[in-house]
């Protein structure tokens, strides 16, 4: 019996680019929670950047790709990025000349712009706020660093870092996060968290970030929309997020009523 679910965002729950949830994507998150589902939102979008949707309270949100996980407005787990490869990413950037984008728990900022790390952010209809501010900001605790790059440079961007992975969406751009982190790692805090076992959690994923939170659960779905490897690695495959894949799957699986029965 399915309790608990993990929600990626973009691609997923919300079409790519698009900020506005669909309609029968939002019935299906409404009539979970009404069946006691406990919903999870399990982003790589920082905490300051995350969607709400009318109707629906999540009971979880994990942010940063897991590095980030709040329950009602209580810091559950919290796991920011190793100090000295803090630096040392932001240094590795600089003589690359990459614009940078840092971001806590209060606010997303960087320290110039390029056309990829645009892009990046209008995936999510997110503003890109460069601040002169920048590297007071980036003394304190970071939770992720992103940047324009593709998986060519990850060598030069991780160079001398330890303790922090590349994990990536999208073929253009990265975020940078601690090496025991990701989606996986923040479903196994939060299944134990619960006292909830791997056969009672389904997760819905399209990105390259997903595959290890696809892999942690018990019934891992790939999106319609997704690449080939992360289908690869998935139990099932839905309808893509442009045709409500996740209200699809619910309803085919009878994890939820049709709409067309209400």
């Amino acid at each position: 019996m399915i309790k608990i679910i993990f929600f990626d965002v973009d691609g997923t729950l919300l079409r790519m680019g698009e900020k506005n949830i669909s309609d029968k994507t939002l019935y299906a998150l409404k009539a979970l929670k009404k069946k006691g589902i406990l919903l999870c939102m399990a982003t790589g979008r920082s905490y300051p950047e995350i969607p709400h949707f009318d109707g629906v309270d999540f009971d979880i949100l994990s942010t940063f790709n897991g590095s980030y996980i709040v329950r009602d407005e209580d810091v559950i787990y919290k796991n920011p990025l190793n100090n000295t490869d803090k630096n040392m990413l932001i240094q590795n950037l600089k003589k690359m000349n990459r614009a940078i984008a840092i971001s806590n728990e209060n606010i997303i900022v960087a320290n110039g712009t390029d056309p990829d790390l645009e892009q990046y952010f209008l995936f999510g209809n997110v503003e890109l706020i460069i601040s002169d501010k920048f590297d007071e900001i980036s003394k304190g605790e970071i939770y992720q660093v992103m940047c324009s790059g593709t998986c060519g440079e990850y060598d030069t961007i991780l160079k001398g870092c330890r303790n922090s992975q590349i994990t990536a969406w999208w073929d253009k751009a990265v975020d940078i996060i601690p090496l025991n982190g990701g989606k996986g790692n923040a479903v196994n805090v939060i299944l134990n968290y619960y006292g909830l076992a791997k056969k009672e959690a389904l997760a819905f994923g399209d990105g390259e970030n997903d595959i290890e939170m696809l892999e942690a659960v018990g019934t891992g779905v790939a999106m319609g929309n997704a690449k080939d490897n992360v289908k690869a690695k998935a139990n099932a495959i839905c309808k893509s997020a442009e045709e409500d894949g996740i209200y699809y799957y619910c309803v085919e699986n009878n994890l939820i009523e049709s709409i067309d029965k209400k």
